[in-house]
């Protein structure tokens, strides 16, 4: 068993950007930074769910993983599977003493979050499209969590659409990147039903929506910081052009990518939008 493979099976640079994006929600809605405190927790707990999750997923998709993503610690037989459950389990339960010290919505929020996560690993990742709605919904809840830890919810809720939008589109495209792993373990992605095309067209859909909705928050009389959210809005609306131009694996590849750095962007204009 390799040690750094417990920190590799969380993906520390998703879950690092979520905790971000948690802290992230606590600063649009209160328009500074929070208290060091709650702002430190904050991150945490987001963080240690999103950790959890990677982990508990990974070993539900421990079959999947040997065709998609053999390098990953299981397949590859870094960690067992039982560490990895009992890790997962670790993680959550610290995110959830820690979440209790925050109040006592934020407790509920992500008890309800960890709760939909390893139900999501267990049963829900493919079932068609409901998989890709579930995992956008958590994302949309991580900024939205920042808001509760603060008890006000400001621009916090427009950023959380936003993310929600934009990674509805990156699942459904990253099922067309995954389709032959997932159709060798019997899921049912809308790729898979539907066909590359059709799965091609949804995911671009959602892209477009991300795009219209990024422009809400103008109504709120945002500063002028915020319209750095332009390059933003056209690195998706380019992975849209991609997936549509070809559905191939290594195509789908670099759209949802394109959309993973994509929200990482958002994340920084929002920033501006806030303190500026």
């Amino acid at each position: 068993m390799e040690f750094k493979a417990f920190l590799e099976i969380t993906r520390p640079h998703n879950c690092l950007l979520a905790g971000l994006v948690g802290l992230l929600g606590s600063i649009v809605a209160v328009g500074h930074f929070p208290d060091l405190g709650i702002s430190v927790l904050v991150f945490l707990v987001v963080t240690l769910g999103c950790s959890g999750g990677d982990t508990i997923n990974d070993y539900f998709d421990y079959e999947i993983d040997r065709i998609n993503r053999p390098e990953r610690p299981l397949p590859r037989g870094a960690m067992t599977r039982k560490a990895a459950l009992w890790y997962a389990g670790l993680l959550f339960t610290v995110g959830l003493v820690l979440a209790v010290l925050i109040n006592l919505y934020a407790f509920v929020l992500a008890l309800v979050a960890y709760t939909v996560m390893f139900l999501y690993a267990w049963k829900l990742k493919p079932m068609p499209f409901i998989g890709n709605l579930v995992v956008a919904s958590l994302t949309g809840m991580t900024p939205l969590y920042g808001a509760v830890a603060v008890c006000k919810l400001g621009l916090a809720g427009y950023l959380a659409l936003c993310a929600f939008l934009v990674n509805v589109a990156r699942e459904v495209i990253k099922d067309i990147e995954d389709l032959e792993g997932d159709r060798a373990k019997g899921a049912r992605t809308l790729p898979i039903i539907w066909g590359r095309k059709k799965a091609a067209y949804i995911g671009a859909l959602f892209a477009l929506l991300t795009v219209v909705s990024s422009f809400l928050p103008v109504r709120e009389g945002v500063g002028v910081g915020y319209w750095t959210m332009f390059p933003v809005d056209a690195v998706i609306l380019y992975a849209a052009w991609l997936i549509l131009k070809s559905q191939d694996t290594l195509n789908a590849h670099r759209a949802q990518e394109l959309l993973k750095v994509s929200i990482f962007l958002a994340v920084t204009a929002f920033l501006i939008a806030a303190l500026v």
